[in-house]
């Protein structure tokens, strides 16, 4: 392995000025200031995400368990509602009614119980905002 002299010189010729200018120093300091208030709120949104997620769980845990004690409580041969009309699509439905209202039951609540929480972080987001100015 031969070395290239002309890029030697070249690296050897390059002196690199450092000035103890006050302006660089500022512009540098707002710069690491922005950088640092960029990582806190990246790492407040993940800490939001992750508590986002472990509440999600538990009320999907939660809604799940109630639904399948309604289901197991209640008589499995008599349909929610009837009709007396004979078509098809209507008595799939009446025969099905109880998985279906389990289904929404559960989904009604998931969505309700996210909703308040979302609306609870929201106004603890903004209360802080406010106490921060």
């Amino acid at each position: 392995m031969t070395k290239d002299k002309a890029l030697e010189e070249l690296f050897l010729a390059q002196k690199p000025q450092f000035d103890d200018n006050a302006a660089f120093m500022a512009r540098l300091n707002r710069r690491l200031d922005a950088v640092e208030f960029v990582k806190q709120h990246q790492e407040a949104v993940i800490r939001r995400y992750r508590m986002a997620m472990v509440v999600t769980f538990v009320v999907g845990i939660v809604c799940g368990g109630v639904s399948v004690m309604w289901l197991l409580s209640s008589p499995l041969n008599v349909p929610l509602f009837t009709f007396s009309v004979q078509i098809d699509w209507l008595m799939w439905l009446a025969e099905n009614s109880r998985l279906i209202i389990a289904g929404a039951l559960s989904l009604f609540m998931t969505l309700s119980i996210i909703s308040i929480i979302n609306n609870v972080m929201e106004i603890i987001s903004s209360r802080q905002s406010l106490l921060a100015r």
